[in-house]
């Protein structure tokens, strides 16, 4: 709790011992090396406030009754509350992770985005490390781990990542970027390795009469994916002006 680790409750355990004799025996709490060693039990119990979470026995007699280990479970639940409140007195909660604290995340993607993830020859992939700072690793079931030294760096390349395998959608408002003027329109990059076509006739409301008039490779402009033509996507400036 004192790292930040977000655990939902407090574990507490103890070490229960028996010294039997017959018929009468005694069940210890705590039990040290001593009462271990010379002892017949050595009874651990874990727990929360609500319950046992775990139970570990070794014994050197026959078996025990169940008279012993009603006593044993009932003085085991005395101490772990006993030692639980202890706990609560000092912390009873987690922290919160200081934003400067190292971060890693692990999530998964589809199959099939793992390639645009890593890249030709693993440019992509690089690219966000070197940009972000943020040490990624996939695996082939799609399994992607980022750490940072802090939360921004690992944010930061949650971010690039989650732009790359971001599915294109309709009606959605991109902030593009040219990246070829053609006589018909111009392609605009929305996302990572995702070009549409900005027809001649969703530039402007008003007639374009010769696109490289308004636009030129390199300029950024927000333009909204109307729709697909065969798998392309359809983009258009003027729909965004009527938002």
């Amino acid at each position: 709790m004192d790292a930040g680790v977000p655990i939902t409750n407090a574990v507490a355990g103890v070490a229960m011992g028996l010294i039997k004799e017959g018929d009468d025996f005694a069940v210890l709490t705590d039990i040290l090396g001593d009462e271990d060693h010379l002892g017949d039990m050595d009874f651990k119990v874990a727990g929360t406030a609500d319950g046992v979470t775990a139970l570990q026995m070794d014994i050197k007699i026959e078996g025990i009754n169940e008279q012993i280990m009603d006593a044993a479970l009932d003085k085991a639940k005395a101490a772990r509350m006993h030692i639980l409140g202890v706990m609560n007195e000092v912390i009873d909660k987690p922290k919160e992770v200081s934003d400067n604290a190292p971060a890693m995340k692990k999530f998964t993607v589809h199959q099939d985005k793992i390639k645009e993830i890593i890249g030709k020859g693993g440019a992509v992939i690089k690219n966000i490390q070197q940009e972000s700072g943020a040490s990624v690793d996939i695996n082939d079931d799609g399994v992607v781990t980022v750490f940072g030294e802090n939360q921004s760096v690992m944010q930061a390349a949650l971010g690039m990542i989650e732009t790359i395998i971001e599915d294109p959608e309709v009606n959605k408002i991109y902030e593009g970027k040219v990246v070829k003027i053609v006589d018909f329109g111009a392609f605009v990059n929305i996302l990572p390795g995702k070009d549409g076509l900005l027809h001649i006739s969703e530039i402007s409301e008003e007639r374009t009469e010769n696109v490289s008039d308004v636009l030129s490779e390199g300029d950024s402009i927000k333009v909204k994916l109307i729709g697909f033509d065969r798998g392309k996507l359809k983009l258009s400036a003027k729909a965004v002006d009527k938002e």
